[in-house]
C-alpha cells in the first residue's frame, strides 16, 4: 500500500470539494471493497451486524450455490477458501476481529453440520481444509480476542474440534489438530 507523499496531500488539500467528490466517487467505483468500507463508515445506518450478516449471506450462498454435485469435493474447497476470504474482507472493511471470528466459526458450522458427509469422502481435501481452518481459530481467538471472550468460544470451538477428531481422517492429518480448546489462565 502506497504512502501518499507531502506533495500529494498538498496538492489533495487544493482540491474543490466538488473535486474531492468526484475524486472519491470514482474510486470507490473502482473497488468494491473501499466502497464497503465507506459505506460502513460515513453512512450511519450500515451497522456492524448487518455487515456481519450480508457476510454471512454470501458465505451461505458460497456453500449451497456455487457446489456442484460432480466434483462436490472440489467445489466444497472452494467454496470454503471463498468463504475464509469473505471473512478477512469483512474484518478489513469493519476492522473488527471478533467479526472474523464469529464468520470462520459460521464457516465450519456450514462445514460440519451440511457437508460432513464428505469428510468420509475418498478425496480427503475438503476435510483437511475444514480441520487446518478448525486448528487455526482457536490461535486466532487467542491472538486477536479479550482474554474475557475466551471462555465464550470454549463450547462452540471444543464441539467443533471433537466432531472433527471423530473421524478416522483426523489420525492422517499432516498438521495438529487440537482435541479441545485450550484457555490459559
Amino acid at each position: 500500500m502506497p504512502v501518499p507523499s507531502p506533495d500529494f496531500k498538498k496538492a489533495l488539500k487544493r482540491l474543490s470539494e466538488a473535486e474531492k467528490e468526484a475524486l472519491l466517487l470514482r474510486a470507490v467505483r473502482r473497488d468494491a471493497e473501499l466502497y464497503e468500507t465507506y459505506r460502513y463508515e460515513l453512512v450511519a445506518d450500515v451497522t456492524l451486524a448487518q455487515i456481519q450478516e450480508e457476510a454471512a449471506d454470501r458465505i451461505h450462498e458460497l456453500f449451497n450455490l456455487a457446489v456442484s454435485g460432480r466434483l462436490l469435493n472440489r467445489s466444497l474447497v472452494k467454496a470454503l477458501r471463498a468463504s475464509v476470504q469473505e471473512a478477512a474482507r469483512a474484518r478489513r472493511i469493519t476492522k473488527n476481529k471478533q467479526l472474523e471470528v464469529d464468520l470462520l466459526l459460521y464457516v465450519l458450522r456450514q462445514c460440519t453440520d451440511n457437508y460432513s458427509g464428505q469428510f468420509d469422502s475418498v478425496y480427503d481435501g475438503f476435510f483437511n481444509a475444514t480441520a487446518r481452518l478448525a486448528a487455526r481459530l482457536p490461535a486466532l481467538v487467542l491472538k486477536h480476542l479479550h482474554e474475557d471472550l475466551w471462555v465464550e468460544y470454549k463450547p462452540e470451538l471444543d464441539e467443533l474440534l471433537e466432531a472433527l477428531h471423530a473421524r478416522s481422517k483426523s489420525r492422517h492429518l499432516k498438521f495438529e489438530l487440537p482435541r479441545t480448546f485450550t484457555v490459559p489462565e
